[in-house]
């Protein structure tokens, strides 16, 4: 047998066009023979199973070898095999039946996702990497003969007999001088244990030394020696391929630190199996999330029949769970292609579906399950909630009901409760509920306290995205305003009938707003001459909701930059009831008149954490010198 022929296309020299497309991502060239070499080992398995195949199936190793010095790279497997008319049907035919389209919708392709596997072209990636390529393979059809298959790179090919014995094909790639960095131990462990760390066939990379007990010493200590034992790539059996009822916390959180070695142990879990209208398996795990989003997310990783594709899931999974962490394992994800085919494919949508479901239902389970375990888990939770009911409507229709709001004093209520703890006191004249929040317990504690003694309650927004969640809820919520706790003065914030007014007359309003505004001697800051308890304090600095909110916002990435870049204006309220204003009113001095207003006015900005420099310095001996 001995054959040379022209591999079938139209076009006259596909490989440069290979070379050129996909030169950026070359090392995929051995997660994608190493998937057929599991393909065709798979595949005898089933014969045998059938009763297909009635040989001994003997050891289904793929080995992965190299050699520096004579520049070759060999995967080698004991699968299916192929004769010599199956290489030409499958090797030159097949792979390029598309070619004419893949040359002309690709020419101008910048990523290689966007070609291999869509036009079968996942075998030519060898040509990235090698100036020729060999196939020696042996059908596991009775009476077949070993055959070989050489290629150059160009559409030449030549079949001649193979030399195997045994059933299976090995592939040799003989490495081009550009990519001889591929000729490293270490560079091709690095790619097996990226892609194929999970293949359902044992991967065999050479040997290693291991470790193991030989005995004891005269001391009767334990006693080691090194053993050099099989390098075995990949755990053929990860476990979201296992049965969630033969699995313990202990594997998922083994299986955990084997994806994630530095990570702290996650929250909980999700197991996901589903066979219809598509196949889906995975775990994704709740991890503790830290502030920083972006040091979370790429941490879900894509397979497909356990070969690793990629850990860039956004259009799998929702956006609000990209900071979820684990595997997601689907053959009907569209593998390999661009981004915009993988947003357009109905099967991607309802995957994106059916995994927001299995996460409302799992958080909803726990919420019902253990509300006390819940709550001690919410500083981590919450922010995957809020992101989900902010980014998904039918996120936010199932957690509306186990979303929790949490208030200065350490409670937790879902939003029918709170509404039912606030409602009787935080209605106000107009009849609108009024949430109050503070984003800094600490630095807002006199508005707290303030609102406190009207048995106000105050919820406690001081999550990364609570600026958008506030906005959010606020939305949905029927006639229910947020108001954050140091807008106004807390009579202002919820306004009822018969408030105070201002006792001063119209003239003492005036000189006071003179004698602040010269005080203060700042346009930023806008007097303002208003009736309040005299318990209140004498001045109180406040931003508006809506103003303080955009900024916030702007802050938090919001895409409110407008409001972020804008200067900061506060309102000063000067409470006309307070005997510090009788008191300033009443001095003649005018010197010592502004002296008590810029002492009233920095008491004000201390309790906002807003004096701080030379005006701080300036503050504290100014009160001395009043002592």
């Amino acid at each position: 047998m001995q054959e040379k022929g022209t591999i079938s296309i139209h076009t006259e020299n596909i490989f440069p066009i290979i070379k050129k497309f996909l030169y950026s991502d070359n090392e995929i060239f051995l997660r994608e023979l190493v998937s057929n070499s599991v393909d065709a080992t798979q595949k005898i398995k089933r014969l045998a199973t059938l009763g297909q195949y009635k040989g001994e199936l003997g050891d289904l190793t793929i080995d992965v070898s190299f050699d520096k010095d004579k520049k070759y790279i060999k995967i080698t497997d004991r699968g299916l095999g192929m004769t010599a008319e199956e290489i030409k049907k499958y090797i030159n035919q097949i792979a390029f039946s598309g070619a004419s389209e893949f040359v002309e919708k690709f020419k101008d392709a910048k990523d290689a996702n966007e070609i291999i596997g869509k036009f079968g072209l996942g075998f030519y990636s060898a040509f990235m990497v090698a100036d020729t390529v060999e196939i020696d393979s042996l059908s596991y059809q009775d009476g077949a003969e070993p055959a070989k298959w050489t290629c150059d790179g160009s559409t030449e090919f030549e079949i001649s007999p193979g030399t195997r014995t045994e059933r299976g094909t090995e592939i040799t790639l003989n490495i081009n001088s550009e990519s001889e960095e591929f000729l490293e131990k270490f560079k091709l462990q690095g790619i097996l244990d990226k892609y194929a760390k999970f293949l359902p066939v044992p991967i065999r990379f050479g040997t290693k030394t291991e470790s193991v007990e030989d005995g004891v010493d005269d001391k009767g200590e334990k006693k080691y020696k090194s053993v050099e034992v099989d390098n075995i790539i990949n755990t053929t059996d990860p476990i979201w391929t296992q049965s969630p009822s033969e699995l313990t916390d202990e594997d998922y959180l083994k299986f955990y630190k084997e994806l994630y070695p530095m990570s702290e142990d996650p929250l909980f879990w999700i197991h996901l199996n589903v066979d219809y209208p598509f196949n889906l398996t995975g775990v994704l795990y709740f991890p503790k999330v830290k502030n920083d989003f972006e040091l979370q997310r790429n941490k879900i990783k894509l397979f497909s029949r356990q070969v690793f594709i990629t850990d860039e899931v956004k259009d799998i999974v929702p956006e609000f769970l990209m900071l979820l962490h684990g595997v997601i394992d689907s053959p009907d994800i569209p593998l390999n292609v661009s981004r915009s085919f993988l947003q357009a494919d109905s099967n991607v949508k309802k995957i994106n579906n059916y995994i927001t479901k299995k996460v409302a239902d799992k958080l909803g389970e726990l919420y019902k399950k253990d509300r006390k375990v819940y709550e001690d888990k919410w500083k981590d939770i919450g922010l995957f909630v809020k992101y989900g009911m902010i980014s998904e409507d039918k996120f936010y229709e199932k957690a509306k009901d186990f979303v929790l709001l949490n208030n200065t004093n350490g409670e937790y209520f879902t939003l029918d409760e709170y509404q039912e703890k606030v409602k009787p006191l935080q209605t106000g004249k107009d009849d609108k509920l009024v949430y109050l929040y503070a984003t800094d317990a600490d630095k807002q504690d006199t508005f707290i306290q303030s609102a406190n003694k009207k048995d106000y309650d105050v919820l406690l927004m001081d999550s990364p995205i609570d600026s958008h969640f506030i906005q959010n809820i606020e939305s949905k919520l029927e006639n229910t305003s947020l108001k954050r706790v140091d807008a106004d003065v807390v009579d202002k914030l919820i306004e009822k009938e018969g408030g105070y007014e201002n006792l001063l007359s119209e003239d003492q309003s005036k000189k006071v707003k003179e004698i602040f505004e010269k005080s203060i001697a700042n346009q930023s800051y806008s007097v303002e001459v208003e009736g309040a308890s005299p318990e209140e304090m004498p001045v109180t600095i406040t931003m508006d909701e809506f103003m303080r909110r955009m900024k916030d916002m702007a802050q938090n990435g919001g895409g409110m930059g407008f409001y972020g870049a804008m200067p900061d204006n506060y309102k000063v309220g000067i409470n006309g009831n307070h005997p510090v204003i009788d008191k300033i009113l009443k001095t003649e001095d005018e010197e010592a008149q502004l002296k008590l207003a810029k002492q009233a006015f920095d008491l004000a900005l201390v309790s906002q954490g807003l004096l701080t420099g030379k005006a701080l310095t300036a503050f504290v001996k100014r009160s001395v010198d009043l002592i």
